[in-house]
């Protein structure tokens, strides 16, 4: 039986409301955190992911009262990310509500708090989230990928929302972060965040075929086939998308029984 691919709407909060921009940057507004993840819950969403966008920029933490409101109203797995910087924060988002913590720039500035987490949260709390850029600058150490047309590229990790470059390899770092017990990765591709052209394929299904935990193809979904191709191409275990839902373009309903219609398992 081939394991059902999860839809999950993503949830970017910025001064405890919903906001979506392209390539991380013109933010507008998208309406109350809790009422959307409501309505994605009656849609049939397998999860929903909450990120403070702005949390590890102006170093605070997630916003609890949204995650507790959020866990008292749904009935489907909850990932929280965004300022996150100690097992503290990880255990106080958990007794709030979330099912799963996501981190991203303290995992890359202190990679032993994905191994710590793990141990005390269980591996399937801790979701590590990579946000990557291609760089063509080639040098030897990093994982060349192809691109469609021909050129290659590697993809170097970014951090505190895109904005600082880490000179490190993604494939290299998603293998890393596995090992040290993530149990998912979240990838997002600057490349594509927001543009509604597609998933990055090339770089998710690299992830994908290098590690051995579920992948999350995040950045860039515009049309229906656009999940399909997160799915098939990409070789993801789900798909996140932020824009297309908060804006009522297409619904989560709507996605699963397109995919169902083209034979990608998911639960209706």
């Amino acid at each position: 039986m081939a394991l059902t691919k999860r839809i999950i709407p993503c949830l970017d909060l910025k001064d405890g409301r919903v906001v979506k921009g392209t390539h991380f940057v013109d933010l507008r507004d998208a309406g109350d955190p809790v009422e959307l993840a409501q309505r994605y819950n009656e849609q049939g969403a397998d999860e929903v992911v909450f990120l403070d966008i702005t949390a590890s920029k102006e170093q605070r933490g997630a916003i609890i009262d949204v995650i507790q409101r959020a866990a008292d109203q749904l009935f489907l797995p909850l990932t929280v990310g965004g300022g996150i910087r100690s097992l503290d924060d990880m255990q106080q988002l958990l007794r709030a509500g979330a099912d799963k913590v996501s981190i991203n720039t303290s995992a890359v500035k202190d990679p032993g708090l994905i191994t710590k987490g793990a141990a005390m949260f269980g591996t399937q709390c801790i979701v590590t989230a990579v946000d990557v850029r291609r760089n063509n600058e080639l040098r030897p150490g990093v994982t060349e990928i192809a691109l469609p047309g021909g050129e290659t590229c590697w993809y170097e990790v970014v951090i505190y929302g895109g904005s600082t470059p880490t000179g490190i390899d993604a494939i290299g770092w998603c293998r890393e972060a596995e090992r040290r017990g993530a149990g998912e990765l979240l990838v997002t591709s600057m490349e594509t965040d927001g543009t509604k052209n597609g998933f990055d394929i090339p770089v998710t299904r690299t992830i994908a075929e290098a590690v051995g935990i579920p992948v999350i193809a995040s950045g860039g979904v515009g049309t229906l086939e656009h999940f399909y191709e997160g799915f098939v191409e990409g070789k993801a275990d789900a798909c996140l998308a932020a824009s297309v839902f908060h804006f009522g373009e297409m619904t989560v309903k709507e996605v699963k029984e397109y995919l169902s219609g083209r034979g990608v398992p998911v639960r209706l």
